[in-house]
């Protein structure tokens, strides 16, 4: 029976050897197979649970709203991590001086851990991480980025309310103004129907705040005034030919806003509380009161005090034997003393009603030699002080023609969407 088995076993080797490689193999690819699903299937269980423990909740807050530690604690954290976290917050930011309308976030994973403090303080961002179980902090600037912008119209009425209807902001409203001071008295040479365009370059952050504005072209263009550019290089305006647009005098020692001139130049005017004949030697420019008065040229303040029937006065000596005053003031600017150097433009007081006066206003006067002239007629007081070097010609006028194109453009676009205004509010 033994040998008979051996040799069946000998005679059927190869085939039932085949077979049961065949189903060995077979074996071990299914146990494999079986092996590797199961694997897999737990691998993508786990990652999906460590997904969802990575997700990050965020939540955002003023200081005006909440407090940091009361956030913190809302956030599910214990006074322990509260303190730890504010005081690495310490570290990098003056938490004393928080604003109200500083703005922050938490940012805490679903499982309750903290990941990230975040405040942010005008353009600067403060930070306190959680870096594998130990607290790191830190300083980082806000991202600024610049675009170019322009808007164009005409005057109806108010000068500075027109602007600011046709998107021009108020501080491009006072540049614009500034930097026209020199050629244009806006106190009284706008007229209804003048022409402006204005040119700016806009800084705004991420999130769309806007940081700032920089008028870099403008053109006014009035019946009075005629037509004037004023284009920004090199830290200053130069009009279309190239020459500064900074003169000697400016054209008015206050700015548009609210004023008028209600007393001009005159050797003949009936005084107005003393009832006789009286000459006005100056120029009576009413304003309200705390209206900034500006110093119309470079120069040293020579006298600061009360100075009879003016009431709180100043006088500045200039180059070339000029001397201005100001007078019926309110109160004078801190660095308005005696033996002071100002720059024009600078203020040095502010309108008031002192003296014998009527009425808040700026009495303003100006003497060539020991003779008191008329500011409003005087021939030399707009002669250009400097020109563009010609080496830099080629490059101001590259620059010139682009923010022309910008201007024109600003200027054609009004002008088609003008007329569909008024259409719009004829079938209104």
């Amino acid at each position: 029976m033994y040998q008979k088995l051996i040799a069946f076993f000998n005679r059927h080797y190869r085939r039932y050897h085949d077979v049961l490689f065949y189903v060995l193999t077979l074996a071990v690819i299914v146990l494999t197979t079986g092996l590797a699903i199961t694997i897999t299937r737990d691998k993508n269980e786990q990652e999906l649970i460590n997904s969802r423990e990575k997700e990050i909740l965020v939540s955002q807050f003023t200081i005006k709203q909440k407090p940091i530690y009361v956030a913190l604690q809302e956030a599910g954290l214990d006074n322990r991590q509260v303190s730890a976290i504010v005081d690495k917050l310490s570290s990098v930011a003056n938490t004393r001086k928080l604003q109200s309308k500083d703005t922050y976030s938490i940012s805490t994973t679903t499982d309750g851990r903290f990941a990230m403090l975040l405040l942010n303080q005008g353009l600067t961002r403060y930070f306190v991480a959680d870096a594998g179980g130990q607290l790191v902090a830190g300083v980082s600037d806000v991202e600024i980025q610049t675009r170019v912008r322009s808007a164009a119209g005409k005057i109806e009425g108010s000068l500075f309310n027109s602007m600011l209807q046709d998107g021009i902001t108020v501080p491009l409203v006072v540049d614009l103004t500034d930097a026209f001071s020199w050629n244009i008295d806006f106190n009284t040479e706008t007229r209804n129907g003048d022409e402006f365009a204005a040119v700016w370059e806009e800084h705004y952050t991420q999130d769309g705040t806007i940081t700032g504005q920089d008028l870099v072209a403008a053109l006014y263009k009035g019946q009075v005034t005629g037509e004037n550019y004023a284009f920004y290089y090199n830290d200053e305006f130069f009009d279309e030919s190239g020459k500064i647009s900074k003169k000697m005098f400016l054209k008015s020692p206050i700015s548009f806003r609210g004023v008028r001139i209600t007393s001009r130049f005159n050797p003949k005017r009936m005084h107005p509380i003393l009832r006789i004949r009286r000459p006005h030697l100056g120029i009576d420019y009413a304003a309200p009161t705390g209206t900034p008065v500006q110093a119309v040229a470079d120069g040293v303040v020579t006298f600061v005090g009360r100075k009879g029937g003016f009431g709180n006065y100043v006088e500045i000596r200039h180059t070339n034997n000029y001397v201005t005053s100001y007078g019926h003031l309110y109160r004078y600017a801190g660095k308005t003393k005696k033996g002071a150097k100002v720059k024009q433009g600078d203020t040095i007081a502010y309108v008031g009603s002192t003296g014998l006066s009527t009425g808040p206003h700026l009495d303003f006067r100006i003497k060539e030699g020991n003779k008191f002239v008329d500011f409003l007629k005087m021939k030399n007081r707009n002669s250009a002080l400097r020109s563009i070097p010609k080496e830099q010609c080629k490059d101001f006028e590259e620059l010139k023609a682009l923010y022309l194109k910008a201007l024109n453009e600003a200027r054609a676009q009004e002008q088609t969407q003008a007329p569909a205004a008024e259409k719009a509010e004829e079938q209104a």
